[in-house]
């Protein structure tokens, strides 16, 4: 029984360990091949992007922006937009300089401001429904307490087996040799 239980304590948290790390490869790791993460809050680009969804945007070249292509901007220094460009604009002033017109796809009307180009962030390259929510919530306190304290509660769960396995194994090596230690002064008496 203790080899059965053991067996599934280990298939058990080597699961809970590939889900952490999964989960830190497609919150943080991505930032690595150049991606940012963000979460679709709102139902403005349903159904290409659903509210709650975890979106990938990677950077994009304003120049070669065109209308119907969907692009996240900044709106303000906490907040993002993922909208799709209705109308390309050149600044009044200087034509080089490219301003979009948005919209969301499932809104009526288009957005009431124009984008400027240093606000693109990039465009999205794919989304996961849902993991936006999980995302959200481990990224923000008391969330983020709770994923630390799992995550060390795991850690600690894991090497639980092995901090009292090898003590009794210790017991059971010790019992082994003190009859081999009582045989041998059996076998050295009798000469």
């Amino acid at each position: 029984m203790g080899k059965r239980f053991r067996r599934i304590w280990d298939i058990t948290t080597s699961v809970l360990v590939g889900i952490v790390v999964l989960l830190a490869v497609v919150l943080v790791g991505v930032r690595l091949v150049g991606l940012q993460v963000f979460t679709v809050l709102s139902g403005s680009m349903e159904p290409a992007y659903q509210t709650g969804s975890l979106l990938y945007v990677k950077p994009v070249d304003c120049m070669d922006l065109k209308v119907g292509d969907v692009i996240t901007f900044a709106l303000d220094e906490h907040t993002a937009a993922t909208h799709r460009i209705v109308e390309v604009v050149a600044d009044g002033e200087d034509p080089a300089v490219l301003r979009y017109r948005t919209k969301g796809d499932a809104n009526d009307a288009a957005d009431a401001s124009l984008v400027h180009c240093r606000n693109v962030i990039g465009m999205p390259v794919f989304a996961i429904p849902k993991l936006g929510y999980l995302a959200s919530y481990v990224q923000n306190p008391p969330g983020m307490y709770v994923f630390i304290s799992a995550g060390a509660a795991l850690l600690f769960l894991a090497v639980l087996p092995d901090i009292f396995g090898s003590g009794r194994k210790k017991k059971i090596s010790d019992s082994e040799e003190r009859p081999d230690e009582g045989r041998r002064g059996e076998d050295s008496g009798s000469n």
